[in-house]
């Protein structure tokens, strides 16, 4: 055994085995911390109750409704959450290794759904063994990712492996892009590549979560050579990804100091072969639900007048803000076939058209329609140009949309633009983020195009 410095010690403390009584102690205050500062925001914010059973659901699509009209605070839960995910592993390796008889690989199965709470029960209930060894030894500062070449090589393999079957399995196979493919795959994929990094000698804190870091990047960059996804997804995924990599190599670290049984690979394939089992059945647990956007803007002009360009609009002409630049479907001009329900409008893009019988004709109040056909939400790019990936055939899917046109004082009109859409990636508490602002910025587009049609001309 070597002295231990300060960074030794500190994790030294967070990674001394638990035993039943500390893994339910500190598993019940963490717990206890981030329901109450959660229910305090969202009481705070949207003044409503978040129940308890809200809080344990572990289909995270049922929040979605509560939130949809804030997301600000939906992106701080996110990031809030984060955190707890990584201490949730942390504290069940940490028992696990502790445990009699269960392998700390196992303790990945707080990840998926369901299990977590049965491996939450086992691991209370599970007696300590004393016979396992927990080594004290870390590395030197300078034992770092340059020295071991050939370890980071074979390391990030088992990595790229991992990350690789997944997406075979969750993308092609399965048609699914969800939690078992965005959240409990970087993780394993993060630990795996840390464990091996680790396994023959313990190196520095800093290198190991590194590269759990590591191996999330370098697979997001094969994704994009390989043409098998294209930037702007892979750049929405990495504020999500790579943190849970780092997490993921925190923990492979962790299962490295571990001294119990030299072939831990079963353990490790055990593990794995969940993560395809995880996908499949979230493809039934999590049903995409129907979320509305709304955006509002107000013209000086009476709703007689607006509402002319609103059932149709000529060519957009203003520049498109920086972010359209970067393949996401822009708005270029509307127009319609008909008059009153049953009239078919249509919406261009740089995409493609919109397709949008209209079923309620309240003219100056209010048009609805239905979407019957749409275009890509985006354009995907690559270093080889423009690819199709798998994600822009049906994941999202607009339902139907509508314009409500209120008097205001003065001769003023409030324009308010709504879209209803379904969104078949998961967690859609993360993916929703992006969604929801991109049909924002699309209906802002829409709407001040309109305003500064109808608003009477200033010097």
């Amino acid at each position: 055994m070597t002295r231990l410095d300060s960074r030794g010690q500190l994790l030294l403390l967070l990674s001394t085995p638990l035993n039943r009584t500390q893994y339910l102690g500190y598993g019940f205050l963490l717990i206890g911390l981030k329901y109450l500062v959660e229910t305090i925001l969202v009481r705070v914010v949207t003044g409503k109750f978040f129940s308890i059973f809200e809080f344990f659901n572990p289909v995270l699509t049922t929040r979605i409704e509560d939130f949809a009209d804030y997301p600000i605070l939906a992106w701080g839960i996110f990031l809030w959450s984060l955190p707890f995910l990584g201490l949730a592993l942390n504290l069940s390796v940490r028992r696990a290794i502790d445990s009699d008889g269960i392998s700390p690989w196992m303790s990945l199965l707080i990840l998926v759904p369901g299990l977590n709470f049965v491996l939450v029960i086992v691991l209370a209930l599970t007696p300590s063994d004393p016979r396992r060894a927990y080594p004290n030894e870390f590395a030197d500062d300078q034992d770092d990712l340059i020295h071991h070449e050939t370890s980071v090589v074979t390391a990030i393999v088992v990595g790229l492996g991992i990350g690789a079957m997944m997406m075979a399995v969750s993308v092609l196979y399965l048609k699914t892009y969800g939690s078992g493919l965005f959240v409990a795959t970087p993780i394993v994929m993060g630990a795996a590549t840390s464990f091996y990094y680790n396994r023959r000698k313990l190196r520095s804190l800093g290198a190991s979560v590194g590269i759990g870091g590591l191996v999330i990047v370098i697979g997001s960059v094969a994704l994009l050579l390989f043409a098998l996804e294209g930037a702007v997804c892979i750049v929405m995924a990495l504020p999500l990804i790579v943190p849970l990599g780092v997490i993921g190599g925190l923990i492979g670290m962790l299962l490295a100091q571990v001294a119990i049984e030299d072939d831990q690979f079963p353990h490790i394939s055990a593990v794995v072969i969940c993560l395809p089992i995880f996908a499949g059945i979230e493809t039934y647990l999590n049903q995409p639900r129907e979320t509305v956007v709304m955006t509002s803007i107000e013209i000086d002009a009476p709703p007689e007048k607006v509402w002319e360009s609103v059932v149709a609009f000529p060519d957009i002409d203003s520049p498109p803000p920086w972010y359209f630049h970067l393949g996401i479907a822009t708005p270029l001009r509307a127009r319609i076939e008909g008059h009153g329900p049953g009239a078919i409008r249509y919406c261009e893009f740089t995409t493609g058209t919109f397709v949008e019988p209209i079923t309620q004709w309240d003219r100056p109040r209010r048009l609805a329609f239905q979407v019957t056909e749409q275009p890509d939400p985006l354009i995907e790019m690559s270093p080889i140009g423009h690819i199709h990936p798998p994600h822009l055939d049906g994941y999202m899917q607009s339902n139907r949309g509508e314009f409500r046109l209120i008097e205001l004082p003065n001769g003023r009109t409030r324009l308010e633009g709504r879209t209803w859409y379904e969104l078949k990636m998961f967690p859609q508490a993360f993916w929703m983020l992006w969604s929801d602002a991109i049909v924002h910025r699309i209906h802002q587009r829409v709407l001040e195009h309109i305003r500064d049609q109808v608003e009477p001309a200033t010097d």
